[in-house]
């Protein structure tokens, strides 16, 4: 009878061992823990929205606050940088805890995939923390935030362009080759016919008169840059076939699409619907899916290190980690000074209206250099190889 006991225990200690909730409270599985710090990082970005939209009144009670430069308006926007500042302070101390972790069942591994009530405790400290650090030092926190963001929107283009050159070797690879051309022509073809519809339903949208010169220079010149991305990547020498520069383009005329909505609401060359008001549902729901989109882009490039790595011919050993954890960290780090920058409208001094993102002139230009920076990393990432191939073979043996 005993030894039938122990043997139910021992039955009921592996199963607890190997299920999910034992691993993800006491540690040992990243691939859980990603999406916990996923959650984590909406929870706080919906906080610093809350904050600027309806937290004013609470903020003007805080006399520190009133060195806003801005007055009452800016107080939200003061909000938001610190609760900002909190989140990137607790992303950034796990990166510096967990990076050069290259081993399952480390201590730093156990760090990141476990201690969830510490973390959870960490993270309500250190966003609470910047409630009390003086005006100064979140002013300071806002100008670097601005070159934080756009670290990330540098790492999000590169792991992008990566993926994208990652589909394409892989359907013109020998294995694949016969069973994906069909796919890859009517991928490419459907990449092409949305991108120009795109283009032209933007002209009719956004450039409705021909006063309307930036909106005509910025949709025209992002179908030049469709044309000098086909054209690049169909010459000879670097045979990069029609669907990568098809997807390149479905992301630069999103970044066209998304600068043209960015401008200020009263910009007469933008036809709104007169039923578009304050606080309407299109409004709370297209700022909703925006926030949920900008945090999954902040997931999927944070697990996406390779794209970054130098050597990546190393064999995948049993115990190697499933992604980068300092990387990892670091990804969401950047996005949190990114998501400050939306709310606010990358400008510090500027009013945001309730259910809003990303709006005003600074962002419409955000967007628009974004938008040449990918077709210039794009153009780089493609020719490079062959320049540093041609110059291997002209040096003498």
């Amino acid at each position: 009878m005993e030894g039938t006991t122990n043997n139910s225990i021992d039955r009921y200690a592996k199963l607890m061992k190997g299920s999910w909730f034992s691993q993800f409270y006491y540690g040992s599985n990243p691939w859980m823990a990603r999406y916990v710090y996923g959650l984590m990082f909406l929870i706080t970005n919906l906080l610093a929205w809350a904050v600027r939209d309806y937290g004013r009144s609470a903020l003007t009670e805080m006399e520190r606050l009133k060195g806003c430069h801005g007055g009452k308006d800016c107080l939200g926007t003061e909000g938001v940088l610190r609760v900002s500042m909190g989140c990137f302070t607790f992303y950034f101390t796990m990166f510096l805890s967990t990076a050069g972790t290259s081993k399952l069942n480390e201590s730093r591994e156990l760090w990141h995939s476990g201690w969830w009530t510490a973390k959870v405790l960490l993270m309500i400290a250190l966003v609470a923390l910047p409630l009390f650090v003086p005006s100064a030092i979140i002013q300071l926190y806002g100008e670097i935030a601005h070159f934080g963001a756009g670290v990330f929107l540098l790492i999000q283009l590169i792991s992008i362009i990566s993926f994208i050159r990652w589909l394409n070797d892989c359907c013109q690879s020998d294995k694949h080759a016969d069973r994906c051309h069909i796919y890859v022509m009517l991928l490419a073809t459907g990449a092409y016919v949305v991108c120009i519809l795109g283009i032209i339903l933007m002209y009719i949208w956004y450039a409705p008169e021909p006063s309307c010169l930036l909106n005509i220079f910025f949709i025209s010149w992002t179908l030049v840059l469709l044309q000098l991305m086909t054209s690049v990547s169909r010459h000879p020498k670097v045979n990069a076939g029609f669907l990568t520069p098809g997807f390149m383009g479905l992301y630069v005329v999103f970044l066209c699409w998304s600068a043209i909505r960015s401008e200020p609401p009263e910009e007469r060359c933008i036809r709104k619907s007169e039923a578009a008001v304050k606080g309407d549902w299109l409004t709370i729901i297209s700022f909703i899916v925006a926030m949920v989109a900008i945090v999954i882009a902040t997931f999927s490039t944070g697990i996406d290190s390779k794209c970054f790595q130098f050597r990546k011919d190393e064999k995948q050993e049993e115990d190697d980690l499933p992604y980068g954890f300092g990387f990892f960290h670091f990804v969401f780090a950047t996005g949190a000074m990114y998501f400050a920058m939306l709310l606010i409208g990358w400008n510090m001094h500027h009013d945001m209206k309730r259910w809003t993102i990303d709006v005003g002139w600074t962002s419409t230009w955000v967007r628009i250099v974004n938008e040449w920076l990918a077709f210039c990393v794009y153009v780089w990432m493609v020719v490079a190889p062959i320049i540093w191939k041609s110059r291997q073979t002209a040096e003498p043996v």
